[in-house]
């Protein structure tokens, strides 16, 4: 990101918590995931996180119920830093776990 001239924060941490899932709730013997980072007009860095495990979709965190634990938080990470954050399914057997920030505010 710094050979775009593009601030690092928050997208380095919303990048180190996708790849933090995929590689623990993600991953299938033999196969890893792949990140893609692209820059959209007008202004958009889109992070993108493709696994095998599409039958392990993420859950928003502000729609689970309960106490507090000591796990489960990334994803209420991504929501807060993110502008937009979405999953994507397929193509089978994969999904797409994306994040987009607003470069131009």
């Amino acid at each position: 990101m710094l050979a775009w001239e593009l601030p690092l924060d928050p997208a380095r941490l919303i990048v180190a918590e996708l790849a933090t899932n995929a590689a623990l709730h993600g991953r299938v013997p033999g196969r890893s995931f792949r990140l893609a980072l692209s820059v959209v007009p007008p202004g958009t860095l889109r992070i993108e996180v493709t696994d095998t495990r599409g039958d392990r979709l993420p859950v928003s965190p502000r729609t689970t119920v309960g106490g507090y634990a000591e796990s489960g938080y990334g994803l209420l990470l991504v929501e807060e830093l993110a502008d937009r954050w979405g999953v994507r399914c397929g193509p089978v057997p994969s999904k797409t776990v994306w994040a987009e920030l607003d470069l131009v505010r």
